[in-house]
């Protein structure tokens, strides 16, 4: 989460491109928003054609029933409400280039744009005595935001392409102590789709000789100054955006000045709170006398035990299991009919406030494992997995029956790995906070690209979504479930 400080520019104006771009940064916005305008337009207006389209049955143009002294038709209410949404989303913000690009904040926007103008037209229709026909109306909605909704995921994924090429990245330079700085760039290096590239670090001077670079994983980042050299930094690494993190050197009146200077140059400021895996529902922003401040929700532990979250889990798993009926059906019959044993797999895992069940699983491996221990050394793989074991494995579907914990009230969907009897006898005060709720079939950590992650950003990972729950979240990571299985089956 961070502070993007405007550099004497109002918050309205940032939504509208610059004539002349003055950074790189700027002109890859610019070309990516005058992208989203055509597209934003040809889907709106594709949705209320085929809404007229289908609900009047062909390409007729019906009056519209209502008061008005002039007769209206059809196509001209199509036009007008095709118009009318185009600026909704342009008003909403949903091009801005805060959001465009990453992140869940330019769909909220886009939708909410969306429900607003609808909103609009019933109250209208209502107050004018306007019979619009609730069939046009009940098409044109679904079908338009399917359409905003799929045309940005296909700019996201050409702009993911550029991004592996060297193109539309940003550049930053990143100010502050050692240690929140190298936070900052590893929390750069995690999401990369996000498109930052650190260019350099600028830290405070500590009279004594300076490092030449800054260690960060497997990367040395560049300490091309000090916090008092910004500018100077900024021109020689070609940086168009500097984040500044903790640091003791710098005033109210330093970042003022800082904001002045980079503004001709088009570099945008940013100055992140240090807050680490707090979700953007649990902060508020508002100015006291003057300051900006961050007001912190509470962690969400209470509803992420809901009622509301059970009845979800319950109706998506009946909902899974009868989807995939047949698919479960012919796994039960190829595991019993290919190897020795039973079809389901139990082990035991902890759940929520340290109480150990059952966790079914489709056999995947040999009952006569001892058989197979001599091979072990085998390059190839474990030989203690069969054949049928490997292919379901390689697509989770040896995990389907997990829909059966989540129906006994076990697990949920969404929810924190299953831990073990022997881990969970490690854990301490803090890790004990992921037993507070179900864990779940998927969650943080699985959908996860770092499959080589470490324990602590396991455990970040699993804690970061017990204070942080939301239905969205677990919308969310459902669909990036489906996209990850969907992805490492190729």
């Amino acid at each position: 989460m961070s502070f993007e400080v405007s550099a004497g520019r109002e918050v309205r104006a940032s939504r509208l491109p610059r004539p002349v771009p003055r950074s790189e940064r700027e002109r890859w916005q610019v070309e990516y928003v005058r992208g989203l305008r055509i597209g934003d337009l040809l889907v709106v207006g594709l949705a209320v054609l085929v809404a007229q389209v289908i609900r009047f049955g062909g390409p007729v143009d019906p009056p519209l029933t209502s008061s008005l002294p002039l007769e209206v038709r059809y196509t001209v209410v199509s036009i007008v409400f095709a118009l009318a949404w185009y600026a909704a989303l342009e008003f909403s913000g949903a091009r801005s280039p805060r959001v465009i690009g990453s992140g869940t904040e330019e769909y909220r926007r886009l939708i909410a744009a969306t429900l607003r103008l609808f909103g609009v037209v019933a109250i209208v229709s209502l107050v004018l005595h306007i019979d619009i026909a609730r069939g046009y109306l009940a098409i044109a909605l679904p079908l338009g935001v399917l359409g905003l909704v799929a045309h940005r995921r296909l700019w996201r994924r050409w702009v993911a392409v550029r991004r592996t090429r060297g193109e539309y990245r940003t550049g930053v330079l990143v100010v502050g102590s050692r240690s929140a700085a190298r936070a900052m760039v590893a929390a750069f290096s995690r999401d990369p789709d996000s498109g930052y590239t650190v260019a350099g670090v600028c830290t405070p001077a500590d009279g004594e000789v300076a490092d030449p670079a800054l260690e960060v994983g497997d990367r040395d980042i560049p300490i091309v100054g000090d916090d008092r050299s910004v500018l100077d930094a900024v021109k020689r690494t070609g940086a168009d955006t500097v984040a500044v993190t903790a640091t003791d050197d710098l005033g109210p009146a330093d970042f003022r000045r800082m904001a002045w200077e980079l503004d001709p140059l088009g570099v945008e400021l940013i100055v992140a709170p240090g807050l680490v895996d707090i979700s953007g529902t649990r902060l508020t922003h508002r100015l006291v006398a003057d300051m900006p401040m961050l007001h912190v929700e509470r962690p969400q532990y209470d509803r992420a035990k809901s009622i509301r979250k059970a009845v979800f889990d319950v109706c998506f798993a009946a909902g899974a299991l009868m989807l995939v009926a047949p698919v479960f059906a012919a796994i039960a019959v190829a595991v019993k009919a290919t190897s020795r044993g039973p079809v389901f797999y139990r082990c035991e895992r902890i759940g929520r406030d340290g109480e150990p069940f059952g966790m079914f699983k489709f056999r995947s491996m040999f009952v006569d494992t001892e058989a197979h221990l001599n091979a072990l050394l085998n390059p190839d793989g474990d030989p203690r997995v069969t054949p049928l074991g490997r292919f379901l494995r390689r697509y989770d579907l040896d995990e389907l029956p997990q829909f059966l914990n989540v129906l006994r009230g076990e697990m949920s969907i969404v929810g924190p790995r299953p831990p073990a009897r022997r881990e969970v006898d490690c854990y301490d005060g803090v890790m004990r906070r992921r037993l507070l709720v179900r864990p779940g079939v998927t969650g943080l950590m699985q959908v996860s690209r770092r499959s080589y992650a470490t324990p602590e950003e396991a455990l970040r990972r699993d804690l970061s979504y017990v204070e942080n729950w939301s239905p969205v979240l677990d919308l969310v990571l459902i669909a990036r479930t489906i996209g990850a299985v969907t992805r490492r089956g190729r």
